[in-house]
């Protein structure tokens, strides 16, 4: 693994006691993170029904979260065309009329002193449903349903729709689709971008034999698997520029291992991506789990996750994310002070908690700068 990189400093692991590691900077290639706290991309169903247009509830809320003193902060899974939305209200980035809408929200949270950051995904066959608060469950046809696709037409579970099985020209037409929401993503003032190959979504499908059971260059074997999250990353290096970091968001696991005759996608699989997209220009692996099996067993409690990020990190020699119940300033320091990752990303606790990188800096001795409209609450 390597200790000092000139660009990418991220696999540096610090070891000085009289510093916490949680508010230690980072830069990857050429963006600066203040600490390592990021706040992780979150669904926030609040687009006008179609438009996918962000809305003041998304400048709020994100810049809320920049406020709070995140390092780094990502907008919810953000489609790369209409029907790669989960829902009607998604945020989008499909048109070019959609980058206005994101750009005060980028601003203000770069005047905040932290990165915006956009995750770009598709939700190929758990696509077209409607808002947890709704109900969940597949769309009707009054309510604006659309065909989901996917790499094999296969559903998610009981009561979804077989999606349409892409033809080989159609997954050139969905790359083509995550190049052209980078380029839209930059215009919009991004400085981070994270591919979501994860929880069941488009990416994930084809990674997992459980989904993908094509006969074609890819599906089968893992090298074919892998192959449209591969041509991916190189459609989006080539818009995304060089000084930026690119993220690939991984479901380290199905969470299927030990079933007798049940191919799944394993932490082994991940680790050899994870060798492949390093080399490919990826600078963190975001190791998350599961998604991809509606009944999966997932053994759920704190930190539950960061083990994949551990051995990630340690065998493939790429700077990873940890994040799934992470709660406490303690904990997190402790996850990267032992080196079983490079950033932290936090969910849940950010939305019980804006400020909680405020409030971790005073619980590990660290005087984390508040902003001065906040100062008097200090």
């Amino acid at each position: 693994m390597a200790t000092d990189v000139p660009e990418n400093d991220a696999l540096s692991n610090v070891t000085n006691s009289t510093q916490t590691t949680l508010f230690t900077p980072l830069r990857l290639r050429s963006v600066a993170l203040r600490n390592r706290i990021v706040v992780s991309p979150m669904c926030q169903y609040s687009c006008e029904a179609g438009d996918g247009k962000a809305t003041d509830w998304h400048l709020v809320h994100l810049g809320g979260l920049a406020v709070g003193g995140a390092a780094l902060v990502f907008t919810e899974a953000t489609a790369v065309e209409e029907r790669g939305r989960i829902s009607t209200q998604d945020l989008g980035i499909w048109n070019d009329e959609q980058i206005a809408s994101l750009v005060p929200i980028t601003r203000f949270i770069r005047a905040r002193g932290a990165v915006p950051g956009m995750q770009l995904a598709h939700a190929g066959r758990k696509a077209s449903v409607r808002r947890p608060w709704d109900g969940g469950g597949p769309l009707s046809a009054e309510a604006g349903a659309w065909e989901p696709v996917a790499p094999s037409a296969m559903s998610f579970a009981e009561r979804y729709t077989v999606p349409h099985a892409l033809s080989p020209a159609e997954i050139g037409e969905v790359i083509a689709h995550f190049a052209d929401a980078t380029r839209r993503a930059l215009e919009a003032g991004f400085e981070v971008i994270e591919l979501h190959a994860a929880h069941g979504y488009l990416l994930h499908q084809f990674l997992s034999p459980v989904s993908n059971t094509r006969k074609d260059r890819y599906g089968g074997s893992f090298e074919n698997r892998i192959r449209i999250v591969v041509d991916t990353v190189r459609a989006l290096r080539r818009v995304w520029p060089e000084q930026f970091p690119l993220f690939v968001r991984v479901s380290a696991t199905d969470w299927l291992e030990g079933r007798s005759g049940v191919a799944s996608w394993t932490v082994e699989q991940t680790v050899a991506l994870a060798h492949v997209l390093r080399d490919e220009g990826v600078d963190v692996i975001d190791c998350s789990s599961g998604g991809n099996i509606a009944r999966a067993r997932i053994p759920d409690g704190p930190g539950y996750q960061t083990r994949f990020a551990e051995r990630i990190r340690r065998e493939a020699s790429i700077a990873t994310m940890a994040l799934g119940r992470i709660t406490s300033p303690e904990q997190a320091d402790t996850i990267l002070r032992s080196g079983q990752a490079d950033l932290v990303a936090l969910a849940r606790e950010e939305l019980r908690n804006p400020h909680w990188p405020l409030h971790a800096g005073r619980i590990l001795g660290y005087e984390a700068p508040w902003p001065p409209q906040y100062e008097r609450a200090r």
